[in-house]
């Protein structure tokens, strides 16, 4: 989780020099890379073949957008802000357990996750009268998130970590140069809005400057991935799944030594509401002995 930090720290430093998918496709690049010198080290056999075609799609595309979602959020809120909402996820996946695995839910979660929505809606204090869509970002992500992981959970008996994970690397390159070919001369950037502007931006007009952190970017990402596999491999993904909130923690201290950006009280309240009812979900599947959580954890 403190590598994770590095990485979003690294994206929201450098945001203003390249243009999402242009990041997106160099990170996952990078990634590619080495999973396969992973694969080639190791020896093991990576079959590309899905028992779920349509689902696999499904899950790709959600988890492409969704972290869209995630790094789009990172230009114009703080890391405290938007960790504590992406955090909503376990509340969307305790709910698509119920509708889609047929997971039973009782009252005490039900109410878990009321109370964690509440949370949510602390930290975004939301006004009728000037609402920016722009926060609902992080939750959107947590929700595409909550999708792919479910579909992840349901298809994992037939296909493989590897596969999955594959699926997820060729999608994103794919769907990144099918932009690149679209928009990535930058001629729908017209607008004056540093989000929207790197959404749209034109790519490798920095590369000098911009592509050593998103070497860097992936290098991190990899060594996360490692720490937070080996972590799933021998503990239970209930135990595991506690640690990832202290994310927050080190998206706190990241934000204040590289941006001077100190969390409002509110942030802190609302993300400790959804901590606990996080928390009390996962407690309350290792009671139940239900693991709505996945052993696949977030590809960030």
């Amino acid at each position: 989780m403190a590598f994770f930090s590095i990485q979003d720290s690294l994206i929201k430093f450098i945001f203003e020099d390249i243009a999402l998918f242009e990041l997106y496709f160099g990170r996952t690049l990078i990634q590619s890379v080495f999973l396969l010198s992973f694969v080639l080290i190791t020896k093991k056999t990576i079959s590309l073949k899905t028992h779920y075609p349509l689902l696999t799609l499904i899950r790709v595309v959600c988890f492409f957008f969704g972290f869209s979602f995630f790094y789009i959020s990172l230009t114009f809120m703080t890391l405290a802000m938007t960790s504590a909402l992406f955090f909503s996820c376990p509340f969307f996946m305790s709910m698509f357990a119920k509708f889609f695995l047929k997971e039973k839910i009782g009252i005490r979660r039900w109410s878990a996750i009321v109370v964690g929505f509440i949370g949510v809606l602390i930290v975004l204090n939301p006004s009728l009268d000037d609402f920016n869509f722009f926060k609902l970002a992080p939750v959107a992500c947590a929700l595409c998130y909550s999708i792919s992981m479910t579909i992840t959970k349901y298809t994992s008996d037939k296909d493989s970590i590897y596969t999955q994970m594959t699926w997820l690397y060729i999608f994103a390159l794919f769907a990144s140069l099918v932009i690149f070919f679209i928009s990535g001369d930058g001629k729908f950037n017209t607008f004056t809005d540093p989000t929207l502007q790197f959404i749209v931006r034109e790519w490798f007009t920095n590369p000098g400057e911009a592509w050593p952190y998103v070497l860097i970017m992936g290098i991190v990402a990899s060594i996360s991935f490692f720490c937070v596999f080996t972590a799933y491999s021998i503990a239970s993904p209930s135990v595991v799944s506690l640690f990832e909130y202290s994310y927050i923690v080190f998206a706190m201290v990241a934000g204040y030594i590289l941006f001077e950006t100190i969390p409002v009280p509110r942030t802190f309240l609302g993300a400790s509401i959804i901590i606990g009812a996080g928390m009390y979900i996962y407690f309350r599947e290792k009671v139940r002995g239900q693991m709505i959580a996945t052993d696949i954890p977030a590809n960030r």
